[in-house]
């Protein structure tokens, strides 16, 4: 599966969210989405295997339980693949950050 298959879903993208807080037990990844997805939880165990087998996310036992982290080698793949794009955007990004600065200046003057 590509990269950008597993990441167009929004519950992987919401569990990976989830995961960028800190390693979490699937149980708690599992309450979390049900409540937000109003999906089960054999629905659930499918986008954590989804996430595992395709390297974005690690598991490791704890006793009973399987703990969840972010795998950073996939995400940086996706990284890596979107930097022949920021070309595109960055100089708009950095413009509206000129913006946003001049704007506030503007209007500290006013004020004063």
């Amino acid at each position: 599966m590509h990269a950008f298959d597993v990441l167009g879903d929004p519950v992987r993208r919401r569990i990976l969210e989830l995961l960028a807080g800190g390693e979490m037990s699937a149980g708690a990844i599992g309450a979390t989405i049900q409540d937000e997805f109003a999906i089960t939880q054999p629905a659930v165990s499918q986008h954590l295997k989804v996430l595992r087998d395709n390297g974005f996310t690690s598991v490791r036992p704890d006793g009973q339980r399987r703990l969840y982290a972010v795998n950073g080698g996939a995400l940086r793949d996706v990284d890596e693949w979107l930097d022949a794009f920021r070309r595109f955007w960055t100089p708009h990004l950095d413009a509206l950050g000129t913006e946003i600065t001049r704007g506030k200046r503007q209007r500290r003057r006013k004020t004063t």
